[in-house]
């Protein structure tokens, strides 16, 4: 047997921190392709996970800003603004200038609109799925998740990095 093989019915030893970012790509990876495989036995063409927050958002309060989307969605303006260049590309929203000249103002169009009663009912369902989810877990995920930020938001990863570099090896601040 090689060193790294397991023997039979013992578990490999979980992965540490040093791997915390890909392991958390990996779990968001399997989260939305089980939404993704709903929205295609839903028939919607062309929607994808992410799409959702924002098309909600625009949906619940009308043509919005980038930057207001953003705070609805609780992500950076810069996801919102790639997101919603998708949405653009996939016909799903529309971009025109705010009243000032400055924002950008999206808009779903008729397509999203009749797209929604399908969102409305699969949010509902993803909805009581994470939270069934969440009850396996010994702590709630997404209060884990709100947690890490905040401690983030105190004190940057590169901070957190340079100072557990060693002297020779920091790179320069």
């Amino acid at each position: 047997m090689s060193s790294t093989a397991q023997a039979p019915g013992s578990q490999a030893p979980s992965p540490g921190p040093e791997l915390l970012g890909s392991r958390l790509r990996l779990l968001l990876t399997e989260l939305d392709a089980g939404v993704a495989a709903v929205y295609d036995e839903l028939g919607l063409e062309g929607v994808r996970p992410r799409y959702a927050p924002v098309l909600r958002a625009l949906a619940a309060d009308g043509p919005s800003s980038i930057r207001n989307l953003a705070a609805a969605t609780g992500v950076t303006h810069s996801a919102v603004s790639q997101t919603v260049a998708h949405l653009v590309k996939d016909g799903l929203v529309t971009v025109g200038p705010g009243s000032d000249g400055r924002r950008r103002i999206a808009s779903l169009t008729a397509r999203a609109r009749s797209l929604l009663p399908a969102l409305d009912a699969e949010w509902r369902a993803t909805a009581a799925a994470a939270a069934a989810f969440e009850a396996e877990l010994p702590f709630p995920l997404s209060e884990l998740i709100g947690e890490a930020l905040d401690a983030l938001r105190r004190r940057p990863m590169r901070e957190r990095i340079l100072d557990a570099a060693p002297d020779s090896t920091s790179p320069r601040r």
